[in-house]
């Protein structure tokens, strides 16, 4: 699994691209065009809690889920106690009860690296999730590994931090190792510099449609990112729709 160390310290300040609330109408959409308007939902890797508080003010109860401590402080500071937070591996969840459904996105997938890891997550979120729930999740695409992330340098800048982030591209397993340095300014005008390292892997949409359905999913759609239209040969972000094929009797004894 990859740390956010550092990161977590500025991932909202980097990540001012990403709109929270048409992302988080986006997924509930989904849920309602494939039946479903669930109550409670796992946001597994929930990084800083944007996504929670989106989906807390559409009127769903989320509970968020992530491996790295430093985001839930930041979590917990967004949402003032208002969402159940847990710190675990999105590998070992663990949790008392069951949720309507569940979503997992800003490519948290792609994390894991290797494709027992991504099977291992399959099978622990469905025991989770009620039967006939729905599990949302994106990845980033091959295609963006390959020919976006690869061996490319970015700088991105906003108030008061600068981040330059190095990929290194692994062409045989499609991972790209990302280097990323911080550039804090302090008060009296220097700058202090933190590092931190992520790894992400992409997959094929063949091999996790593949993996889903050894683990008793059943795949409902794949799509390009925000539409509801089949992925391009080069989109750079897939949604995957999985249904949970567990009966309420495999519930009840645990299978």
């Amino acid at each position: 699994m990859s740390g956010y160390q550092a990161f977590s310290e500025f991932y909202d300040r980097l990540m001012t691209d990403v709109d929270y609330p048409r992302r988080a109408a986006y997924l509930v959409s989904l849920f309602e065009k494939h039946g479903t308007r669930p109550q409670t939902v796992l946001d597994i890797a929930c990084g800083s809690g944007s996504l929670c508080r989106e989906l807390l003010l559409l009127g769903i109860d989320p509970i968020g889920v992530d491996g790295s401590a430093e985001m839930l402080a930041k979590a917990g500071e967004k949402l003032s106690g208002n969402v159940l937070l847990l710190q675990q591996d999105m590998r070992e969840l663990d949790l008392y009860g069951m949720a309507d459904g569940a979503v997992c996105t800003m490519d948290s997938v792609n994390h894991l690296c290797k494709t027992e890891d991504v099977a291992r997550f399959f099978r622990r979120v469905r025991l989770f999730i009620e039967p006939g729930g729905l599990l949302i999740f994106d990845v980033n695409s091959v295609y963006k590994h390959r020919q976006v992330l690869a061996d490319n340098i970015f700088v991105v800048e906003e108030a008061n931090v600068m981040c330059v982030w190095r990929n290194r591209l692994i062409s045989r397993t499609n991972e790209v190792e990302m280097q990323l340095d911080f550039f804090a300014e302090e008060e009296e005008g220097s700058y202090s510099r933190f590092e931190d390292t992520v790894r992400e892997r992409a997959y094929s949409q063949k091999t996790l449609c593949r993996l889903l359905e050894q683990t008793g999913w059943d795949v409902v759609a794949v799509y390009a990112d925000l539409t509801t239209e089949p992925p391009t040969p080069d989109c750079e972000r897939l949604i995957f729709v999985a249904h949970n094929n567990r009966t309420i009797e495999q519930a009840k004894n645990g299978e």
